[in-house]
This record gives structure tokens, sequence and C-alpha cells, in this order.
């Protein structure tokens, strides 16, 4: 291993900094975590945060969402306040009886409606097949963050909050360090993990990432335990049951109309939920929120060295969740171990620069 004692400042304390954050102190670098805000602030905050290694091919990442299952699971063994529910996941695309599209089968077996059931007992209308990926799960996103912080800390990092990066210091073409209303740090290499602030942070440096925010709306329900065993997506909800009982549910973000504004989806989307299982009696919005995912603009993600630059890492992911564990080690590997990860080659941020 070459220079273990590399300083790196992180810069986003999501779950993707965090976990680059807890993975690089696990390899001795000098790890400074920087949050413009406090702890998962951003998109983490309002995600989903369904562990999914399905997707329909192709899929230019397919490498790294295949590992994102196993990489919790290691995660998990090491940090048990990640808080991880291994539920399985049950998805069916229509109320047909037609079986469902086979590109997601690589991860999830056809299942029977009485085998549904068995599942999820509370449906009311069952499809005829579905889809049961029994390896995925979902966790607590803001409470993984906190574990791989505090994991992080345990393994030396520090972690600054409320700092924002107001700019850098560069010599010649390399990046030194960052400059923030406390003074500067200095950073033999500084990762950007700012979910959608990364593009101000880029554009400061001259280089322009076409990342988007992409919103999507995320709900919590105070209703009654027990009402859902899995996760599960289908036409009309895409929901999950918390340790603590709360309902959590997924919806698009249409547009910012009237009958669109996330306080109205969160009721429509109650009565979906009573129409669809048996015993929602009473399903009471408790936060309704909507998070800015980074989606890069050809969906895949970026994750790399800069190269107009030296001393930059980018990661700006969706789904960052997914891919926060495999992504945070792979990561770690190639800034601390200088071991270039092929599962990475999609992702890098020179795809965008090539004349």
């Amino acid at each position: 291993m070459e220079n273990p004692d590399k300083r790196i400042v992180i810069v986003g304390a999501g779950i993707v900094g965090a976990s680059l954050a807890y993975h690089l102190a696990g390899k001795n670098a000098k790890v400074t975590l920087v949050e413009a805000e406090y702890i998962a602030s951003g998109v983490t905050g309002s995600s989903f945060a369904w562990i999914n290694s399905s997707h329909p091919e192709p899929d230019p990442i397919a490498q790294l969402r295949g590992a994102a299952i196993g990489e919790y699971r290691r995660l998990e063994a090491q940090l048990p306040d990640l808080k991880i529910r291994w539920t399985g996941a049950l998805s069916y695309s229509a109320r047909s009886n037609e079986m469902p599209a086979s590109g997601h089968l690589k991860s999830a077996h056809l299942v029977s409606r009485s085998q549904i059931l068995d599942l999820e007992p509370n449906l009311k209308s069952p499809p005829q097949y579905a889809l049961y990926a029994t390896a995925e799960g979902a966790l607590d996103a803001v409470a993984a963050t906190f574990a791989l912080v505090a994991g992080a800390q345990e393994n030396g990092a520090e972690i600054l909050t409320h700092t924002r990066v107001l700019g850098f210091t560069t010599q010649g073409k390399k990046v030194t360090g960052i400059e923030t209303a406390m003074g500067i740090i200095n950073a033999d290499i500084v990762v950007l993990a700012a979910g959608t602030g990364i593009t101000k942070l880029t554009d400061i440096l001259g280089v322009s990432l076409p990342i988007e925010a992409s919103p999507a709306i995320f709900i919590r329900y105070k209703s009654q335990p027990n009402l859902v065993h899995t996760l599960i997506s289908s036409p009309e909800m895409e929901v999950r049951q918390s340790s603590d009982g709360a309902l959590l549910a997924a919806e698009d973000y249409v547009d910012d109309s009237l009958q669109n504004q996330p306080a109205a989806v969160a009721l429509r989307t109650a009565r979906a939920i009573q129409n669809e299982l048996h015993g929602a009696v009473s399903i009471d919005p408790e936060m309704t929120c909507v998070g800015l995912r980074p989606m890069p603009e050809d969906g895949v993600p970026i994750i790399g060295y800069l190269s107009k630059i030296g001393g930059v890492y980018v990661c700006a992911m969706h789904p960052g969740v997914t891919l926060a564990a495999v992504v945070g080690r792979l990561v770690s590997e190639e800034i601390i171990d200088h071991r270039a990860s092929s599962a990475l080659a999609p992702c890098r941020p020179d795809r965008f620069f090539q004349e």
C-alpha cells in the first residue's frame, strides 16, 4: 500500500460521502469529511432507500449493481447500527395474467398468486404473477449515514458540519485544498460527493459536468404495524414498512401544479394504499418531502478523477443508497491502493470531455 497517510478531503456527508469516509479512513488515510449543512441533510434524508440490484438490460453498471447487496452484507457485519431490513422485494407491473418481463429475473424469481399472498397476506387484489427478489432490502438511510460517519471517526476521520466550501486552493493545474470560512484545509485529494451540489464546485474549477437535479417524493405515514412485510413495487404504490412501524412510500415528481404538490400526492397515495391493503384503516402523512437526486445526463454514475485538473475525484450517482457500500470500497482502493476498478470503468468523468 502506497502513502497510507494521504490527506483526503471529502465534500458532502450524505450516505455516499459517509461511505467514502469510512472506507478511506479504514485504509489509514487522513480523512476530513466536510458538510455545508448537517449529516444526511441532502437527498439521503429523503430517500426510499431500497437496496435494489434489479435493472432492465442493457445496464452499463450491472457489475456494480450486482455487487451492491454483498457489499452491504459486509458492512452490516462491521457496523451493526446500519439497520438494514432484508425483507425481499415484490414487483409487478400490471393487473393482468401476463408474466412479468424477464429482464429482472437474474436477481428475482417468479411467484404465483398464492405465494404472493403468503408473502403479503394483506393484498386485496394480488396479481397472477410477480417477481420476488429475496436478497433485496432497505435501510434507514439517515441511521446508516450516521453509522458510517461514526465508523469513520473511530478510524480517525475528522467531521466538519456547517462548513461550506467557498473555493479551492491550487498549484498549477492541481487542487491542493479547499477554502472555507474557517480557513484552508489542505489535501492531497479532494473527493466531491455533494450530490447535486457537485456542479457548483466543478464550475469553480472550470469543469462542467452534466448532472441534473431529479426530484422524487418521499412520504412517511403513521399507520398500523405489519401491513407490509416485503417491499412492494406495483403500478399503484411503492411502499415498505420501517422497523418502527411507519409506512414509507416513494412517488414520482410530476410537476409543480396544485394537484401534484407533495401534500396532495401524499393523500392520493394514502388512498391508493388503503384500496390495495386490508387493514389499512388510518394512514396519516407524517412527513412529505422532495428529494433532489443527482442524475448524470446519461443516467450512468460519474465516478473518477477529473483529468483536466489534478487532485479532484468525483462521486455523483443515482441510485446513491444502493451503490454507496460498493462504491465506497472501490474508490478507497483506487485512491489509496492505486488499484483501478473495472466495475467503475463505465463511470469515468472523461466520457463527457472526449473530443
